[in-house]
């Protein structure tokens, strides 16, 4: 069964920590946190002390997405805040491999995210020293995004190229009850949703949908 991550980009930002819990009675089975520096992506949203705050709401996986510049000097702090996964994105790492190895270094999973527009050329030498890959549906930066149809073939290499090693296939914008079952075919084990969950007056059917 595909796991559902929601992301909380699309959460109701005044009463995080009880949307966390809700999500978690709902069925959710990690919690997706968007991190976002206003560089690598125009928006702007938490950092590590929101990340530390909210550990104590849930026991799930906290699923770390840094879409920030520079992410090497940010994997330590959110790792010691209580993620549990860490994933940067190929297009704002110098040396890809190092960070992956600095993830690691701190305990938590490492995951390697691709933008739409870049290609599966730029993680082949890294696929077998990663726990994920990412790929986006959407260009990130903002929640409620279509979903981009031509990224399809895209997760099905992407889901060659992780073959059957241990590492999830995630997948991330746009994804609704809709497009789910497209998404899952082409290989994907965890679906990021955002306002496919959070947009839903219940939480708990909205993420059976997904599931």
């Amino acid at each position: 069964m595909t796991l559902v991550a929601p992301s909380i980009l699309s959460a109701d930002f005044s009463r995080l920590g009880e949307e966390i819990r809700a999500i978690d009675a709902a069925g959710a089975d990690w919690i997706h946190l968007d991190v976002m520096d206003g560089h690598f992506v125009p928006n702007i949203t938490i950092g590590p002390a929101v990340v530390a705050d909210l550990r104590g709401y849930t026991e799930l996986p906290f699923d770390v997405h840094l879409m920030i510049a520079e992410p090497g000097r940010s994997i330590n702090p959110f790792a010691e805040a209580g993620a549990d996964i860490i994933t940067v994105h190929a297009e704002a790492a110098d040396h890809l491999h190092r960070l992956i190895g600095q993830i690691h270094d701190t305990g938590c999973k490492a995951g390697v995210s691709l933008n739409p527009g870049s290609p599966l050329s730029l993680i082949e030498n890294v696929a077998g020293d990663i726990d994920l890959l990412l790929i986006m549906t959407v260009n990130p930066g903002y929640g409620g995004q279509c979903f981009i149809e031509s990224m399809l073939p895209k997760i099905a290499r992407a889901r060659d190229l992780v073959g059957d090693s241990d590492a999830y296939l995630q997948v991330d914008g746009g994804i609704t009850p809709a497009n789910v079952d497209t998404v899952r075919q082409r290989g994907a084990d965890v679906v990021v949703a955002g306002s496919a969950v959070f947009g839903s007056p219940d939480y708990a059917a909205a993420i059976k949908k997904l599931k």
